[in-house]
């Protein structure tokens, strides 16, 4: 009987099959008897004993096909039950069981195009099968995708869900959820285990004996419910309701169950008769591969398959013919290539070594694609491929790693084959979205009817259609094509963390665990563990040593994929055809482009962790052809040395999607710096191709469609006389507004070395990624392809291949795309370490401490410290997976490599001048980000400070902040942020620090200069930070790392910036201090914007205070916002460092405030005194609101206390009244003085004095429950606490003398303003009058008078006796 799928609608290759005169001289080659041997051995039955020579009919080629009929027929019984359409006793539906899309589900879900893989896209939707049961024993799988809130079970027809209520939450429904460890039937217990992406559950349900049960990876969870109803109408369907995001894929039965259950049947049944005569084909063929003829001695000759070759015997190739005849149509079927095909693949790589596994999967590719039509080896490929990557992701981790391995050896061996190789990347492992064909149906309901868009099953029931925009609905649909497709390729360099370490073999592998203690993550000093105990010390070497037979054997799975990615990134094999290296290029950019695209909307298409495992191997593979490149080319750069090149970002040869540039929109820089490209690059833009790109950004939204695709896509050569319509291809809906002229076709490039006749001109297109052709990228002999537009400043020679370059590009999008969080959020598992460390050592401190007869309470520590105990076993062990798969010395090389990369990129793009503002952003977040990871992410077991050239890359990132956080060329605000923000943290750790005073001199200045700069219009918070960590360690009791109030909480991450040792920079100092010298205007205005911002932040504090003062004290119950508590904290530790600068401004720069000589400096000493004595009032006040605040202790307030902010004023009093010259102090006396804001009684304050003491006296002792500066002796030194005594025994003495002295002033000679000081100026040209202070404080900001508005030419001085007496003498 002939195969089913044998009659198809293409026509199949001609074998010459039919007996025809020509055949016998053909088979004549070998006479009868050995072709009749041969034919016997190659098709006897696997079931059948070997007939006698002398019993069995003698077979040739003539009557081979009758021979082979009997051998593949089949009970026709058997095939007419499966032919039956699914009619079994105990089932109802469609024998093809596929989840129910046309009404079985709630809420908004994506399904796959096979109908069994589904994404939640709602709150909780719920989908079930086409097929239910109702008697019988019956089983279906699900592959976990992701590990989150899902419930996964079993339902009637009559149940109802909605977006609340999902599987299990019914009668009659009943689910099992691994993310809480549940089961669900109405009620919920406590049942199984937890499951991990990469689990597969099995769902099994016996209606003969009415219980349910589930398995996890094949292991049984035990019966999960009994006394299931049962009887007339009661059916069950498989189904599942699953959360936002979370996906799982099906297996009723269309492929073979990866754990079948003995007496249970998977819902769909397999192709029985198919399978038995895959089988008897594939023992054929074997036969085939174990035999071969040898005509000369007319025997047989039994050979190992990896010894066989094709050698063109006419019989050989016949036999195989009538093989594949009937095999190929078998071969398209996904569960005869998993059940028959995968396997004997499997058994050829478990039986022999690499070479004789890859020899023999090579023979049969070659037999494939020889004897198959391209269509049918396409599809045997495909479902190959694919499901190989289903049986990598979905394997449990075992000891040995054994089941990936094996996987990973027969992907290689696969695509080790060329052809085969270039089919799978081109249409399998990194599928073309934008070609992607599937179906898209909505079911009638809400949506209604046949949706016009392609691509998903986009399902809705619960959701009116006004609340589904047409573009949000597209959106999504876009997304789930990447979902169920971009995954493919990745997966195989994605090793899995186990959830369950026993299951994992863990225990065995690592017996010792132990686990560091919390340390400080800068430099070696602090990574050294204190009070080592022997017990310890055996304990971690034994831990460290399981740790590395762990690392050994993960390397093996690691050192697979990386041979992956080389074979993907082969460029030799272009043997008919484009390399697949250009392939992999192709669809690699569109890879990253979908994940670019989805950032902000859409959940990440490539999870964050598949992408952390795809880098690491993609470096070390790229490493590996540039390195090799080097070594044939000799003026090429080694590896160490990679950067790409600036030209890279303005020539438009790659594609950057909407991705942000450093100077703002593309088309806006091309517009804006043409005559740069012109004269640094020789690129010339055509200023009517320009203006045509720039009208077509503003009305794009509107422009059809079909509009756009009748324009002819051609090059505009330059110089010619009519301008060409503009491309199709710019108008692409794949590339965002950002980047629209990107792709600009008129675009001609000349050699930088000598002008260009006209004929000379190259017309260049840019071509989109999947136009590109080899000689786009690497170039030829007149064009530099992907390095084309060289400027000067770059030199002559290649670097490399520019596909490598391109790569390395891709590399570092990818660490900024995802992998940076993915390094931050993998370190929860030491800090889980460290939590629970510290609760272990604080449970056996209480053991010790607590007494022998309490033993209830000894009982119930005890039971703590075994939990803790299992606890930081288990966490440990799977510490030491997570450090050998993501935090090894070799992945921090890795990184350090990128960082490396990407600080020669920064800096050859910076000596492009204005060309540098089209590098896109992610560069500098890279540099800035790769550092921060090395320093707070591989500690404590590796140290930044181990990696080569450490301090000299330190330094090169400290000259990037320090030249760049100011730099005018980059205009995004959130990279100007970031910028400032990396170099406050940089300046906070000793080693870094040193590493910005080791940059060149000029560039310190340059950064000193821009940090003294004006507040105003600028993010002024950082600057000020910066400069405050200069200074810490130097000011006035200003030497702590926490505040004394706040030691005895709970400690915070001592790795924060914040919570450093001060580590103070003099010679940042000097040069500050020599540029506030330096000229008459730069102290006066930074010193103002200082002040101005004191005044806002204290005066915000103030209010913010007042608000939660009067809502505390309110009789009902409310809840202040903690939002509002975080600002006002933000704005009191503002005023803090606000003041320790004027602090350090001071003191490094006394005359600015004291020499009165310079214009400003009583101005700027009369502000300054004004807002110390505000702050000083507000503060000291007896029982006043601030110390009614700090009393609540608040969440959220708790840097709120009178010592930081109180030694700060101190400090700057004392440099102002102690440490002055005598003229000077006299001066500042004066002034704090004459300020109508001035109270002694503020200053005795601050040592625990509520009134001034009598001149002559001695200070009597501070009271206890005062604050006194007296009472932090850890903090502030005997000498700085004499200063203070002297300070106000000197201010006790100025003031009396000062009251005894001053004479009573008339309210009509004292200012309007402030009514603080008499009327000393008088404003030109309209007269009016103020105090000398208020008009030069107002003046420094506005230039109108502030009465009549009218423009201030001059302020003269103006004195009450002499302008009368010039009056009478006038009259």
């Amino acid at each position: 009987m002939a195969s089913k799928g044998a009659g198809m609608a293409f026509s199949r290759k001609s074998y010459g099959l039919t007996s025809d005169a020509e055949k016998s001289r053909v088979t004549g080659i070998v006479h009868e008897k050995l072709l009749d041997d041969y034919l016997h051995r190659i098709f006897s039955s696997t079931g059948r004993a070997p007939m006698a020579a002398t019993s069995r009919k003698l077979l040739n080629f003539q009557n081979l096909p009758e021979h082979l009929d009997q051998l593949l027929h089949v009970d026709e019984e058997a095939e007419e039950e499966e032919e039956s359409q699914g009619q079994v006793e105990g089932r109802l539906g469609p024998s093809t069981v596929v989840l129910d899309h046309t009404g079985g589900f709630e809420g908004l879900l994506l399904v796959d195009d096979d109908l069994l893989g589904v994404i939640g896209h709602s709150n909780f939707g719920t989908i079930r099968s086409t097929t239910c049961v109702y008697k019988g024993k019956w089983v279906y799988e699900v592959l976990i995708s992701s590990q989150g809130l899902m419930q996964i079970g079993w339902c009637t027809i009559n149940c109802r869900f909605n977006q609340e209520e999902g599987v299990g939450d019914t009668h009659n429904s009943y689910a099992y959820d691994g993310n809480r460890v549940r089961k669900w039937n109405v009620t919920t217990t406590n049942y199984g285990k937890a499951w991990a992406a990469g689990d597969i559950v099995s769902c099994l349900i016996d209606l003969d004996e009415g219980t349910l049960s589930f398995c996890l990876n094949g292991v049984s969870l035990g019966t999960a419910f009994e006394n299931l109803s049962r009887g007339l109408g009661m059916a069950y369907f498989p189904a599942i309701s699953l959360s936002f995001k979370e996906s799982v894929a099906f297996n009723f039965g269309s492929r073979p169950l990866r754990y079948p259950v003995v007496g249970y049947r998977p819902l769909q049944d397999p192709p029985s008769a198919d399978l038995v005569r895959a089988q008897e084909l594939l023992g054929c063929f074997q036969a085939v591969l174990s035999v071969e003829l040898d005509p000369v001695q007319g025997r047989l000759v039994e050979k190992e398959s990896s010894e066989w070759q094709l050698q063109g015997q006419p019989t050989v190739l016949l036999t195989l013919a009538h093989i594949f005849h009937r095999f190929a149509p078998l071969l398209r079927k996904v569960y005869l290539v998993e059940a028959v095909l995968m396997s004997f693949l499997l058994g050829v790589v478990e039986a022999g070594t690499p070479a004789q596994a890859q020899s023999v999967v090579h023979q049969v590719l070659d037999l494939l694609w020889l004897f198959m039509e391209d269509y049918e080896v396409q599809d045997c490929l495909k479902q190959l491929m694919m499901s190989l990557l289903r049986l990598y992701r979905f394997s449990p981790i075992v000891p040995d790693l054994a089941l990936q391995i094996r996987y990973l050896r027969l992907t290689i061996a696969i695509l080790s084959h060329e052809k085969s190789r270039k089919f799978l990347l081109s249409h399998v492992l990194y599928p073309l979205l934008a070609t992607r064909q599937a179906r898209h149906g909505v079911p009638s309901g809400p949506l209604g009817g046949r949706n016009k868009y392609r691509g998903c099953q986009a399902l809705s029931l619960a959701v009116p259609p006004s609340s589904v925009p047409v573009t949000s609905l597209h959106r999504a649909l876009a997304w789930k094509w990447a979902c169920f497709d971009v995954l493919r390729s990745v997966v195989f360099f994605y090793i899995k963390s186990p959830l369950r370490v026993e299951e994992a073999g863990l225990q065995e592998l690592i017996p010792t665990t132990w686990w560091p203690h919390r340390s400080s993550r800068e430099g070696k000093e602090s990574k050294e563990v204190k009070d080592e105990t022997s017990e310890e010390r055996l304990r971690r070497r034994a831990y460290e040593r399981g740790c590395q037979r762990l690392k050994k054997r993960i390397e093996v799975v690691e050192e697979l994929q990386v041979q992956i990615l080389k074979l993907l990134l082969n460029n030799q094999d272009d043997n008919g055809g484009e390399a697949s290296r250009y392939i992999f290029l192709t669809k690699f950019r569109k890879f990253l482009q979908e994940n670019a695209s989805s950032r902000g909307n859409m959940p990440m298409l490539c999870p964050p962790e598949y992408m952390v495992c795809f880098l690491h191997r993609l470096i070390s593979a790229l490493r590996y052809y540039w390195d090799e490149y080097k070594a044939s080319n000799p003026r090429a750069t080694f590896s160490e040395e990679a950067y790409i090149p600036p030209q890279v970002f303005y020539n438009g040869k790659v594609d950057y999607f909407d991705l942000q540039r450093l100077g703002g929109l593309l088309s806006h820089l091309r517009k804006t710096l043409k005559d740069d490209l012109a004269s640094k690059a020789n690129i010339l833009i055509d200023p009517l191709e320009l203006q045509a790109a720039t009208m077509d950004d503003l009305d794009e939204d509107e422009e059809p469609a079909p509009a756009a695709a009748q324009r002819p896509m051609q090059a505009l050569a330059m110089g010619g006389a009519l301008p060409l319509p503009r491309p199709s291809w710019l108008s692409s809906p794949t590339l965002g507004r950002a980047n629209r002229f990107l792709s600009t076709a008129a675009v001609s490039l000349m050699t930088p070395r000598r002008p260009l006749s006209t004929s000379e001109k190259v017309k260049v297109r840019t071509l989109s990624a999947e136009q590109r052709t080899r000689e786009d990228i690497e170039g030829s002999q007149w064009n530099e392809g992907l390095l084309v537009g060289r400027p000067p400043e770059e030199p002559e020679q290649p670097l490399t291949e520019n596909s490598l370059l391109e790569v390395l590009d891709g590399a570092i999008m990818m660490y900024n795309l995802s992998v940076h969080q993915q390094l931050g959020k993998m370190v929860g598992v030491s800090d889980d370490v460290n939590e629970y460390a510290m609760a272990l050592r604080d449970t056996e401190d209480k053991l010790r401490r607590c007494p022998k007869r309490r033993k209830d309470i000894l009982a119930e520590l005890t039971k703590s410290q075994k939990v803790f105990s299992e606890k930081l076993d288990h966490l440990s062990r799977r510490l030491a997976w997570v450090h050998a798969t993501v935090y090894s010395q070799e992945k921090m090389q890795d990184i350090y490599w990128l960082l490396r990369v990407c600080l020669r990129t920064i800096e050859h793009g910076d000596r492009t001048g204005p060309l540098f503002a089209f590098m896109p952003e992610f560069y500098l977040s890279v540099a800035i980000n790769s550092y921060s990871a090395l320093k707070n992410y591989f500690g404590p077991v590796h140290s930044m400070e181990e990696l080569p050239g450490y301090e000299e890359t330190l330094t090169r990132l400290a000259a990037i902040l320090a030249k760049h956080f100011a730099d005018t060329r980059i205009v995004g605000t959130d990279i100007r942020d970031s910028l400032m923000q990396a170099l406050a943290s940089y300046v906070c750790y000793p080693n870094s620090l040193r590493a910005v005073e080791r940059i060149p001199e000029e560039q310190r200045i340059a950064m000193v200069r821009s940090l003294l700069a004006p507040y105003e219009q600028r993010p002024w918070a950082q600057t000020n930070w910066i400069l405050v960590r200069l200074w810490r360690g130097c000011g006035f009791g200003y030497r702590y790392t926490r505040l004394p109030h706040l030691l005895k909480t709970k400690p915070e991450d001592a790795n924060l910036p914040s919570l450093q040792k001060p580590c103070p920079s003099t010679l940042l100092q000097q040069h500050m201090a020599d540029l506030l010298r330096e000229g008459p205007d730069v102290a006066p205005s930074f010193l103002n914007s200082v002040l101005n911002q004191l005044n806002w932040a204290f005066s915000e504090f103030i209010g913010m205070i007042q608000e939660i003062q009067q809502a505390a004290e309110r009789l009902e119950r409310n809840f202040v916002d903690s939002r509002q508590l975080k600002v006002c904290a933000t704005c009191f530790d503002l005023s803090v460092s606000l003041l320790r600068v004027l602090e350090m401004t001071i003191t490094l720069v006394p005359e600015i405030f004291l020499d009165w000589a310079q214009p400003t400096s009583e101005m700027l000493l009369r502000r300054l005194a004004q807002l110390l004595n505000q702050v000083l009032n507000r503060v000291t006040a007896e029982r006043n609101l601030f110390d009614r605040v700090v009393t609540l202790r608040l969440p959220g307030l708790e840097s709120v206390d009178h010592y930081p902010i109180l030694v700060a004023v101190t400090g700057i009093l004392v440099r102002l009244l102690v440490h002055g010259p005598a003229s000077g102090t006299e001066r500042a006396t004066s002034v704090l003085l004459a300020d109508p804001c001035f109270q002694l009684r503020s200053i005795c304050y601050l040592l625990g004095q509520p009134e001034p003491p009598t001149p002559g006296t001695a200070l009597p002792a501070p009271d206890q429950k005062r604050f006194s500066l007296q009472s932090y002796t850890d903090y502030i030194s005997v000498e700085e606490l004499a200063q203070v005594e002297q300070m106000l025994a000197h201010l006790t003495s100025a003031s009396a003398q000062a009251a005894a002295a001053s004479l009573p002033t008339s309210e009509e000679d004292l200012c309007p303003i402030c009514y603080a000081h008499p009327i000393s100026a008088v404003f030109q040209p309209c007269g009016h009058k103020s105090c000398k202070a208020c008009i030069n404080q107002h003046l420094m900001n506005n230039k109108d008078c502030f009465f009549c508005k009218a423009t201030i030419v001059s302020v003269e001085d103006w004195d009450k006796a002499a302008s009368a007496s010039a009056t009478s003498s006038a009259a």
